[in-house]
């Protein structure tokens, strides 16, 4: 009988998150305070941060141990299930092997909750007793509401407007948990009175979001910002999904040629890939490829300029060296709203600089074309972002089959779209469109980059 699912016992969940920082070829650029220009350390960000999580941000450590409190939440949902993709190869008459490991277990839905527990536990275990943080399509927010729930903590969340629209129901699921939601740009911080005096109607960004959620933090007491991706603390506490896939791919029988994942911050794919770029930067595997997939209505990856820039809109941030489109940049209301942020993860940027992995931006329409094939062949509804690597994975499979290699690619799927029926709906009924790349107002955005002392 061919086996299709590959199920890990909790036993086998990892005990530790991997850190790549010790394993890079070059060290990471260091992140700048803005006034200074001078690398920043522990405690220029202990204002946003409890120091537990801080240390892990800058740690030397190759892994780092998994608190059992946060193990004993975990096991609510992993280790997650590796699935063998039979039916789309047949669809796709290819000769490739297709493996996903699947997200969409989690309580919340998605993969964010692997960090969004870690987290809350470490700003309980220091004492905090709230926490602030901005989140696009809603994933992020609803699983940060989920990791206060367990912890006990109040969160208010600041939702980019376009998605608080879009998908009511993440913003139903995160009140359900306990927390508060609002619109951002909101009235309620200087940052977002600030947007919304010069454009009232706002669709808003995760750029503007992020500035909300950091001005509220440090201005109230007892509460810190809570970030879904791009830091590092982040994409190390996703690990757990590779270490988990790397076992599943053994049981299997085969290794990956090629990984393939959506990026927006990064920590998804960062969390499925950076077990396994370890092997390639060490020379085990040369040949892997790890294809990074952004929408091609806000590529940062593809085509942002690699520079020192704020996270976030109102420049509040530290000073990261990533691919960016420009803080200021207001991109498209794409139904992929966790893909709709000017930058990308520090580690990413650099292992793409350093040709460890390559990148590819697609267009709205296609992604939903190839997210109904999926659903019509492996029975899953993804998210719009998974949506994006569901495209490429497909498109490197049609490449085996014209080329007869029976290539095994290994796809990160973040998780579901029960919540994005609608997108479904305007795509199944012709009314969902493509938005071009808005060059201009890229450029515009550039144009007030800051400017790094020497």
């Amino acid at each position: 009988m061919e086996q299709t699912k590959f199920i890990l016992a909790e036993k086998d969940m990892p005990t530790r998150w991997y850190n790549i920082l010790p394993d890079l070829p070059e060290p990471l650029p260091p992140v700048l305070h803005p006034g200074t220009g001078k690398p920043i350390g522990p405690q220029d960000m202990a204002p946003l941060f409890p120091m537990e999580i801080i240390m892990q941000e800058f740690s030397p450590l190759n892994y780092v141990d998994i608190p059992e409190e946060v193990q004993a939440v975990y096991r609510v949902w992993r280790p997650t299930v590796l699935y063998r993709a039979r039916r789309l190869e047949k669809a796709l008459d290819t000769p490739a092997r297709i493996f996903y490991k699947y997200e969409g277990t989690s309580p919340a839905g998605s993969h964010k909750p692997n960090t969004a527990i870690a987290q809350a536990y470490y700003n309980k275990k220091a004492g905090i007793k709230r926490l602030t943080t901005e989140t696009g399509a809603g994933q992020w927010g609803s699983a940060l509401a989920l990791g206060c729930m367990y912890f006990g903590l109040e969160l208010k969340v600041y939702m980019v407007k376009v998605s608080y629209h879009q998908k009511p129901y993440r913003r139903m699921m995160m009140e359900t948990w306990g927390a508060k939601c609002v619109p951002s740009p909101s009235p309620d911080t200087r940052s977002g009175q600030a947007v919304l005096a010069t454009d009232p109607e706002s669709p808003g960004s995760l750029g503007i979001a992020i500035s909300e959620a950091i001005e509220d933090a440090v201005t109230s007491k007892d509460t810190k910002y809570s970030i879904g991706s791009v830091a590092n603390h982040v994409l190390l506490h996703q690990t757990v999904i590779g270490q988990e896939a790397m076992k599943q791919m053994e049981m299997a029988g085969f290794y990956p040629d090629i990984i393939v994942g959506c990026i927006g911050g990064g920590s998804n794919f960062a969390g499925m890939f950076l077990p396994f770029v370890k092997d390639k930067v060490q020379g085990k595997r040369p040949n892997l490829r790890i294809i990074c997939v952004e929408p091609s209505s806000c590529p940062s990856l593809t085509k942002g300029i690699y520079c020192y820039d704020f996270g976030d809109t109102a420049g509040l941030t530290p000073l990261f060296k990533m691919h960016t489109l420009g803080h200021t940049f207001m991109p498209p209301p794409v139904h992929a709203g966790g893909l709709r942020y000017h930058g990308m993860a520090p580690i990413i940027c650099h292992l793409y600089r350093l040709g460890f992995v390559e990148a590819r931006a697609v267009p709205q329409v296609a992604t939903f074309e190839a997210g109904v094939t999926f659903a019509r062949t492996e029975g899953f509804v993804s998210a719009p972002e998974t949506n994006h690597a569901i495209r490429v994975t497909i498109d490197e499979a049609l490449k085996c089959r014209e080329t007869g290699e029976a290539k095994t690619i290994l796809l990160a799927h973040s998780g579901h779209g029960h919540f994005d029926m609608a997108a479904y709906d305007q795509y199944l009924t012709g009314k969902l469109s493509d938005y071009e790349y808005p060059e201009e107002k890229v450029r515009e955005a550039l144009a007030h980059l800051p400017k790094v002392p020497a």
